[in-house]
């Protein structure tokens, strides 16, 4: 790490003595070259300057936000304005020579939005002339941060959330599977929809999209099959036992289509059940749904998530349909073990409560089956004050240990302080009172699912630092 370090230091401290050296060149090394600004500017090539990369002087074709950028060629003396996409750059005088200056690409740079007529152009201004050089400029690099269903049938639509999302061309689904037309970009970046294609890997894996921004990757769990703990269809088997009122029975699950645009696929779990209904107030345990346990579970460890992998890269993920206004009142318990009695929010569990938004009520509602994804992060065993989960061995360690290693689902419908979901004590007087309420949901395709996703660099050539 010394060595790094050292390294890195090295590296910023070669490009700041470059930088010192070329800035003395430019008031130095141009007695004979034109003074006045008549010269005819040409830029032969700009680079991207950069001291934490391991070519901090980089010759590009494109550049981003924010960026500090060196440009290279003939003419500069004189240099008055540089407007980058049609938005007046700052630079420094002191660092203009004939041949050679620095410019940041400004965080006001229009990139997208700006006029066709000079999106993607820098144009040198001086009282000799002006001169416009075609460069590819672009946002800050994109990222993924959620898809609306990560196991739909093939045809049905997704709708992949982030940021710099804009114009995306091409996208590549686990399995090498490449779509490049009927992609709809939003024009401020924030989401794109696709149909899901025939041929997708049932390994799962991430999605990676190309846009006028760059390019990015999902987290890798897209379609992720492999980890799949009950499908209620054949995967995985149900557990249920007993005559109890909240006991789901193998024989209440249901199959008719429900949902639009993503339908549902085969058997899934409604919670409550009708004959459970209405729920009333203040009322725990209220039904249940469970896998099958002990000697039939598989062993977590085998479902293609490293044992070292931390808590936060790694989760729970399952498809929901709600499909009336689910408020106020109610929410699901997502048990690691069957060892709750009900009200609990500590050990291997979560809370799943999603008419919450912000400390406020927002009815929670969707037309069609989408994905929850609960990092384990966020169960309450990785919180506590003593014996906290950090990796996922921990969390397959706590199942293994369970006298009975069931997964399931409760749903609950007791009262909520909101220091229960912001974890903060300053929110324990704000209080939701729970009420009777008849609310219907369902669940499918529980699994566990990996949050990592491949690094994406601008410069794949780029050799990474061994030491």
């Amino acid at each position: 790490m010394k060595s790094l370090i050292y390294k890195n230091s090295m590296k910023a401290f070669g490009l700041l003595v470059s930088l010192l050296i070329c800035s003395c060149s430019f008031v130095s090394c141009d007695d004979d070259d034109d003074n006045g600004g008549s010269s005819v500017m040409n830029i032969t090539g700009i680079y991207l300057e950069d001291a934490k990369s391991n070519v901090p002087d980089r010759l590009v074709d494109f550049a981003r936000l924010g960026q500090l950028i060196r440009i290279e060629g003939e003419g500069f003396n004189g240099l008055k304005k540089v407007y980058i996409n049609g938005y007046n750059c700052y630079f420094n005088p002191v660092f203009v020579s004939n041949k050679s200056f620095l410019v940041s690409v400004n965080s006001k740079v229009p990139t997208t939005e700006a006029d066709e007529n000079v999106r993607n152009t820098i144009r040198l201004v001086k009282d000799g002339g002006e001169y416009v050089y075609d460069f590819q400029i672009r946002a800050a690099a994109p990222s993924i941060t959620k898809i609306s269903n990560c196991m739909p049938n093939v045809g049905e639509p997704i709708i992949v959330y982030g940021s710099g999302l804009t114009e995306i061309a091409k996208v590549v689904f686990p399995g090498n599977v490449v779509v490049t037309e009927g992609i709809i970009s939003d024009l401020d970046g924030e989401y794109f929809m696709v149909d899901m294609p025939a041929g997708v890997s049932e390994e799962g894996g991430s999605i990676f999209v190309e846009g006028s921004n760059g390019g990015a990757y999902s987290p890798a769990y897209f379609n992720y099959k492999k980890g799949l703990l009950l499908n209620f269809d054949g995967v995985g088997a149900q557990g249920a036992w007993g005559d109890s009122e909240s006991m789901i029975q193998t024989t209440e699950l249901e199959s008719a289509s429900i949902g639009e645009g993503n339908v549902s696929q085969g058997a899934y779990c409604r919670l409550p059940l009708e004959r459970q209904l209405p729920v009333a107030a203040a009322k725990n345990r209220c039904a249940e749904v469970w896998t099958a346990g002990n000697g039939t579970d598989p062993d977590w460890l085998t479902l293609g998530v490293p044992a070292e992998t931390p808590v936060a890269e790694c989760a729970i993920q399952f498809e929901i349909y709600v499909p009336e206004p689910w408020s106020e009142s109610g929410f699901l318990k997502i048990c690691g073990q069957n060892g709750f009695n009900g009200g609990e929010w500590e050990r291997d569990c979560y809370n799943y409560v999603p008419w919450l938004v912000d400390g406020k009520i927002v009815p929670f509602q969707t037309t069609g089956w989408q994905t929850v994804t609960v990092p384990f992060s966020e169960f309450y065993k990785s919180k506590a004050s003593s014996g906290a989960w950090t990796t996922f061995a921990d969390v397959a360690a706590t199942r293994a240990s369970a006298s009975y290693a069931n997964f399931g689902f409760y749903f609950e419908n007791s009262d909520i302080t909101l220091d229960k979901i912001t974890g903060a004590s300053s929110d324990k007087e704000t209080e939701f009172l729970s009420k009777a309420t008849s609310v219907k949901i369902y669940i499918d395709n529980w699994r566990v699912v990996p949050l990592t996703k491949p690094e994406y660099t601008d410069f794949p050539d780029e050799e990474e630092d061994a030491e």
